[in-house]
């Protein structure tokens, strides 16, 4: 760019992620829309996939307030996805975990999104894709800016 204000819009790396990101959103969404989950049920699962956790770990991982995050268990729960339990050692603490219904919606999830993600980034090579989760990870976005 030679000046400010010069050159179109996606000659701005900032309007050129978010029409990346827009297109990418709205293909991932399409692919969950089909099992009824969004991109936070999606993730939530991929995170019990390690195994049971606490909903403060979880609330940690996935950068939500408490409350968005029992909206987002009540789902899990209701479509028997996912199951919230007393932890034992200490009455206080929820443990969450995935249910086999929840591992096999994991499964053709992901097969989903290994689609929306070849088809995104097929012309990209493994050491490009690399490079752009590198790239991409050190863009200054931080955590309390999400207000999707």
């Amino acid at each position: 760019m030679t000046s400010k204000g010069a050159g179109t819009p996606l000659d701005r790396l900032g309007f050129l992620l978010a029409r990346h990101g827009a297109i990418t959103d709205t293909r991932i969404r399409r692919a969950l829309g089909v099992a009824g989950l969004t991109p936070r049920h999606a993730m939530t699962l991929m995170y019990l996939h390690a195994g049971p956790m606490s909903q403060q770990t979880l609330i940690e991982r996935l950068e939500v307030d408490p409350s968005q995050l029992v909206g987002i268990l009540n789902d899990l729960e209701r479509d028997e996805l996912a199951q919230r339990r007393r932890d034992p050692a200490d009455r206080r603490r929820h443990i969450v975990e995935m249910t086999p219904a929840g591992a096999a919606v994991l499964r053709s999830m992901n097969e989903a999104l290994d689609e929306v993600e070849q088809a995104l980034f097929g012309d990209l090579s493994q050491c490009d894709r690399k490079s752009l989760r590198e790239l991409l990870g050190r863009i200054r976005t931080p955590a309390d800016h999400y207000e999707c």
